[in-house]
């Protein structure tokens, strides 16, 4: 398992809902920012069908509250949220759009996405948000530096990262040491208290942590006491 590039200075994490950047790549997040590098959040949905018990109405505002304070515990102060539906986002056209658009604006070196994979592990089935949300913005890293592929957002001057690194993958080619990140990982996973409440009877900080202990555990082949595993995809950049 080879070093995950950090010769960067700007980088975006687009994901489906609020927590998905907490299951894990905060610790990296965590690290980078202290690094002094530049990282801002992309969610494509509010999460709002996400809580038992508590309208879409009520749950929207309130997970992009979490989010956003649990973005700033580990260094970010930019979160997006472009507004697809919870629970019903498709992998279309019009979302390689809206997400090109927000690689153009932001304009990052490195784009961090979530599994997109069918499954978790074998019999896990993964999340239709997810899978729609990774595959469209993997695309749509590309789109970002085509001029022409989306003329309804020319207004934004075509750009190319030069990566895309997934987190969540169990077997991945590139790895982080997050030794020094773990404890801001667990404290940013806690921080979506509300939703953490209702997903078990457990005390919050102890799902987090036990959620941060199994993602971040030591990766085989790569010298670290905590590391994250990451698939790299290589752009033009």
């Amino acid at each position: 398992m080879e070093q995950l590039p950090e010769d960067w200075q700007r980088g975006i994490v687009i994901v489906a809902h609020p927590d998905d950047i907490e299951y894990g790549a905060a610790a990296a997040v965590a690290r980078w920012t202290g690094q002094g590098k530049d990282i801002r959040y992309v969610l494509v949905s509010s999460g709002e069908a996400g809580i038992a018990g508590l309208s879409p109405a009520e749950a929207g505002p309130l997970r992009e509250d979490e989010e956003r304070a649990s973005a700033k515990i580990v260094g970010v102060s930019s979160v997006e949220f472009l507004g697809y539906p919870d629970g019903r986002i498709e992998e279309s056209l019009a979302l390689r759009r809206d997400l090109a658009a927000a690689i153009r604006r932001h304009r990052p070196e490195m784009v961090i996405l979530f599994n997109f994979g069918d499954t978790w592990a074998r019999g896990y089935v993964n999340s239709a948000d997810h899978r729609a949300v990774g595959r469209a913005a993997l695309d749509a890293v590309s789109d970002a530096g085509n001029e022409w592929i989306h003329p309804d957002i020319a207004d934004l001057p075509a750009w190319s990262p030069c990566w895309a690194a997934v987190y969540g993958v169990g077997d991945g080619s590139h790895g982080l040491d997050v030794t020094d990140t773990v404890e801001a990982a667990v404290e940013s996973l806690t921080a979506h208290r509300r939703y953490l409440e209702v997903l078990s009877s457990e005390p919050v900080e102890a799902q987090a942590r036990a959620v941060i202990e199994m993602t971040t555990g030591p990766k085989e082949g790569f010298p670290a006491a905590r590391a994250l595993s990451f698939e790299l995809y290589r752009f033009a950049g």
